[in-house]
């Protein structure tokens, strides 16, 4: 599976330090594989939207196809609020 960043997702990874960085790349490769691995949860109440725990971060994304659109990387305490949310 492909893996896209929206815009601000892939800023806010441009931001971290190179370890968390570097983390986030490998949860992300992991993620393209057939099934995709790793910590990956439903989101309740968000039909078609997944997380991806990596360590106190949380990726968030859906899948359209064969490929997956990561929406926000955020901490843990602020990757759930809906402000960073594209409704769709």
């Amino acid at each position: 599976m492909q893996v896209l960043l929206r815009p601000i997702a892939a800023r806010y990874m441009e931001r971290l330090n190179t370890i968390d960085k570097g983390r986030i790349r490998y949860a992300l490769g992991n993620l393209s594989k057939e099934p995709p691995d790793g910590d990956i949860e439903p989101l309740v109440g968000q039909s078609g939207y997944f997380r991806l725990r990596v360590g106190s971060y949380r990726i968030l994304y859906r899948i359209e196809n064969t490929t997956i659109f990561v929406t926000n990387i955020d901490p843990r305490g602020q990757a759930y609020k809906k402000k960073n949310r594209r409704k769709k």
